[in-house]
């Protein structure tokens, strides 16, 4: 079998963020079939580069798919109007690549967003191709950008509408990544249960565990000078979104004690947040640009507990956070700033404790109590990791998504 995905934000070897697809792709293929992958040339976190890049490019990535990056209009990380004319523009290059740069016949397409717009590309391709087209919900979109302010033009929301109800029309299958997303899409979208699969994120334990034996935690620790230090670590993106101030304030509240925190990742905020720190004068906070998912994970590996935040908004009580299953496959704790779906998710597991968003004197005070009782946080680092390698072993997924794909096929069902 030969599967299309079309995925904006497909990483490049070495770069850092959401792996969710690189694992998936690579598994796919130890498991015999082949994936083809058109990418834009834009990073979500800190873009191209200054490079000049060609309109269309080619390689095979680490996990052996033959990836064409696209070209995506400069301007994503300079505000809305820039952002959203780089979507429009990997819409046009991905539809191009796809319609005249894969010549391989392949038996589906798969499209995972947000961006909801490239639905738009992969729509067309699987017309054309007349193949299935497999729609990925990983955040729900528009209703997630109105709700944190990046959508304010009522024009732009009534067809984001519009264009998603057309998408969940028209593709033959849709995954989601967690149950409060499937009831949401039943209960308020009316998209039809039959249509709805939950392949959710997960954990990827091979590279984890790797790392947890082979890395000397102590020697880590002091060539990074952590020794005798209660590291606290995010690994991610840095925007509007995650409201990352609210660790800035933590680290304040925490500046007379040994904690420490660690921020890794890019985005729009970061400058910003850099420029708090220093007038604060924190010198408990150390900034660490994008790093690929191994170096990300020696690190998380090396700290004492990890920390998902978002901003206090209803549509993120529908969420699992990525870096949360990053955080269960290196046996850490989790200071969860993040109501519903998320906070059930590590409560079930009694793998961490939960904070109220944007609250930095709840996150200070539940940090000491890790601080106080280094026992408890290891406990719960041991949950988190075996309740995530029951449920949420990336491998088992990876397979799971594959079984539904080809039962689709199978099934023809082809919804053009």
């Amino acid at each position: 079998m030969h599967i299309l995905l079309i995925h904006q934000f497909f990483l490049k070897d070495h770069e850092g963020g959401g792996a969710r697809w690189n694992e998936m792709t690579r598994i796919w293929i130890e498991s015999g079939h082949n994936v083809t992958v058109v990418a834009g040339n834009v990073h979500y976190m800190s873009g191209p580069g200054n490079e000049r890049q060609p309109a269309f490019s080619e390689y095979i990535s680490a996990g052996g798919a033959r990836v064409i990056s696209c070209y995506v209009a400069p301007g994503y990380h300079s505000g809305f109007v820039g952002r959203i004319w780089s979507y429009l523009s990997f819409v046009l290059s991905a539809l191009f690549a796809g319609l005249f740069l894969v010549k391989i016949k392949c038996d589906a397409v798969i499209v995972t967003s947000p961006p909801l717009f490239v639905g738009v590309a992969g729509w067309w391709i699987a017309i054309a191709k007349r193949i299935p087209f497999v729609f990925e919900v990983r955040d729900l979109w528009p209703e997630s950008a109105i709700e944190t302010g990046v959508l304010k033009n009522r024009l732009l929301i009534r067809l984001s509408f519009w264009l998603e109800a057309i998408l969940y029309r028209k593709s033959s299958l849709i995954n989601v990544v967690t149950p409060a997303f499937r009831d949401f899409l039943i209960n308020t979208k009316r998209v039809s249960t039959e249509k709805i699969i939950l392949i959710p994120n997960a954990a990827d334990f091979v590279l984890a565990d790797k790392i947890h034996v082979g890395q000397d935690r102590n020697a880590f620790r002091n060539n990074l000078g952590w020794e005798n230090r209660f590291v606290l670590i995010y690994a991610g993106a840095h925007g509007v979104a995650y409201s990352l101030t609210q660790i800035l304030r933590a680290a304040a509240l925490l500046s007379d004690t040994n904690a420490h925190f660690v921020l890794i990742g890019d985005g729009p905020e970061k400058r910003s947040l850099i420029a708090e720190a220093h007038a604060k004068g924190l010198n408990n906070i150390t900034f660490i640009d994008p790093l690929p998912k191994p170096e990300v994970l020696k690190y998380i590996c090396a700290a004492d507990a990890g920390m998902s935040v978002l901003k206090q908004a209803e549509i993120f009580k529908t969420i699992y956070s990525n870096k949360t299953f990053d955080y269960f496959s290196c046996q850490k704790p989790v200071l969860l700033a993040i109501d519903g779906a998320s906070r059930e998710l590590v409560e079930s597991a009694n793998a961490g404790i939960f904070v109220e968003p944007e609250n930095p004197q709840d996150l200070a005070g539940k940090i000491r109590y890790y601080m106080d009782d280094p026992s408890v946080a290891a406990s719960h680092g041991m949950n988190g990791y075996l309740f995530a390698k029951k449920h949420f072993d990336r491998e088992v997924i990876a397979k799971q998504y594959l079984t539904h794909i080809i039962q689709m096929i199978e099934g023809e069902f082809l919804s053009l």
